[in-house]
């Protein structure tokens, strides 16, 4: 019922930024709680960063506090993440989801857009 779609991936010098951006559209039976995922070649799937309905309470991995930043606009529908000091080792799929176990639902991921950062 929930498609996801990223955008704004791309390369990108070490130590540059970049606005990923994910638009939510179909039926929902309430405000998913909203997060981004990343997985590199060879690697599994790891946690980003989270964050509620409400907009609060955000939640980041130890690998990018205090370079990445997790916002929403439910006016919008769309959940952003703002990376800076980008590092080589943030190379990676980035990939939004949205869960809504806690009301009754699943969990939705979005294609994923490529984040590539040379040295």
């Amino acid at each position: 019922q929930v498609q996801l779609v990223e955008s704004g991936g791309g390369l990108v010098q070490a130590g540059g930024s970049l606005r990923l951006s994910c638009a939510a559209s179909g039926r929902t039976f309430g405000v998913a709680t909203m997060g981004w995922f990343r997985q590199a070649p060879g690697k599994e799937r790891e946690f980003v960063a989270v964050i509620p309905w409400s907009g609060g309470s955000t939640y980041y991995a130890d690998s990018v506090k205090g370079r990445f930043t997790i916002s929403r606009d439910n006016a919008k529908n769309t959940v952003y993440l703002q990376m800076n000091s980008l590092k080589p080792e943030d190379t990676a799929v980035y990939y939004c989801n949205a869960d809504e176990r806690s009301r009754g639902g699943i969990v939705y991921w979005g294609q994923g857009t490529q984040v590539t950062v040379s040295s």
